[in-house]
């Protein structure tokens, strides 16, 4: 059930496997390269079965830094860097912003905001907290936030940090894929071994790959959209909590994005309501006007994570690729994590003989039809760790 298909009948340099945010950008980045691209997902266009529709698509890699490790904030840096320019390369609208991320707590909460500071600080790296981090007072909040004027005593903001529309964003990217000659193959599952026929095959199946990479798991999102006009944050907002740390995204036309950090479960049924009420009341607690705001949808998905919670782009020795393991990071992420996916298929297509596909940096590649040097050209990437040999 193919939407669209080459007008050539010679195989694909490139088959991708997943049409989530990975898969979509993956194959962007390859067929602006003049790689004649195949994509297979097994849901639609819009994405909407992907972990990246259930999503707020916060750039937020000093947010981050509380959390994760220091290659994810690297990774985010150079992320948050690269979407205006990818986005500029799409043939549809996707709103982007930056206008920093708002991080507030409640006094009762304030010993969570010094662990946020310390581990914030542990795990970032030092050029990005120079101007990254303003502490901001009371009486601030009201110029930075007017819609939070009164409600917080203290906080931090996060000028550099942005944000995107992630469902306009996959919507985008198939668009472009469509326009740019890819075979779509919409509402194809592939099953574990059964790849089509191409030179390379590079799976983003996320947790559709579970049969190969058997320590993947699921990691429930859940999030709230909600349509509340006249309220205005001007940025994302993060509402720092023991029990129930959440994000508030403002996207465009006054909806809202609510939701929690992770959920440690593989459980896909609908939000509970213990869920609602704790997202929902926190939302109230940062403006009471929320309360009035219309709910326009309580959605969930699984995230997929590797056990130490990085990003793995996996060569078997041969002609597959696997990506995988973005966990809650995916759009911080993906910007990087495909641009290495990318560089490796280069790398290979070039030492098989194949043509290349593409401009992409290789410094520590090898000519066409050399032997490849899997040690030599993984030392001389920006992560190292990144790669992994099956």
């Amino acid at each position: 059930m193919s939407a669209r298909t080459s007008l050539s009948a010679s195989r694909p340099d490139v088959a991708v496997l997943g049409g989530g945010l990975s898969g979509r950008l993956l194959a962007w980045q390859l067929i602006r390269a003049s790689a004649r691209v195949a994509l297979y997902e097994r849901g639609d266009a819009d994405g909407s079965s992907a972990a990246g529709w259930v999503a707020a698509a916060m750039l937020a890699p000093l947010a981050e830094a509380a959390v994760a490790e220091p290659s994810i904030v690297e990774m985010g840096a150079l992320g948050l860097e690269r979407w205006p320019g990818i986005i500029d390369t799409l043939p549809e609208h996707v709103f982007f912003q930056r206008n920093g991320t708002l991080v507030v707590w409640h006094q009762p909460d304030r010993a969570e905001a010094v662990m946020f500071d310390r581990r914030m600080r542990a795990n970032a790296p030092p050029e990005l907290l120079r101007g990254g981090v303003e502490r901001i007072a009371g009486a601030q909040l009201k110029d930075v936030e007017p819609a939070l004027a009164g409600r917080f005593q203290e906080g931090w903001l996060l000028p550099n940090e942005g944000q995107l529309d992630n469902r306009q964003l996959l919507r985008a990217l198939a668009a472009g894929l469509e326009m740019a000659g890819a075979e779509l193959h919409w509402h194809t599952e592939i099953a574990e071994g059964a790849y089509p026929d191409a030179g390379l095959v590079i799976d983003c199946r996320g947790l559709g790959a579970r049969e190969a990479l058997t320590q993947l798991r699921g990691v429930r999102g859940e999030v709230v959209r909600i349509h509340a006009p006249g309220i205005g944050l001007r940025r994302p907002v993060r509402l720092l909590h023991p029990r129930y740390p959440i994000y508030i995204a403002p996207k465009e036309n006054d909806l809202y994005v609510i939701g929690a950090t992770e959920l440690e479960s593989e459980d896909m049924s609908p939000m509970t309501v213990r869920s609602a009420l704790e997202l929902l009341s926190a939302a109230h607690s940062l403006n009471p006007a929320f309360g009035e705001a219309r709910i326009v949808e309580l959605n969930v998905n699984c995230r997929p994570a590797l056990p130490d919670h990085l990003p793995r782009v996996q060569w078997d020795g041969a002609r597959l690729l696997r990506v995988n393991g973005l966990y809650r990071h995916g759009y911080l992420l993906a910007p990087a994590v495909t641009a290495e996916a990318c560089a490796l298929a280069q790398a290979l297509m070039q030492t098989t003989g194949a043509p290349a596909i593409g401009n992409f940096s290789n410094k520590a590649g090898n000519p066409a039809g050399n032997a490849f040097d899997w040690e030599a050209w993984r030392a001389g990437r920006p992560w190292p760790d990144l790669f992994r040999q099956a």
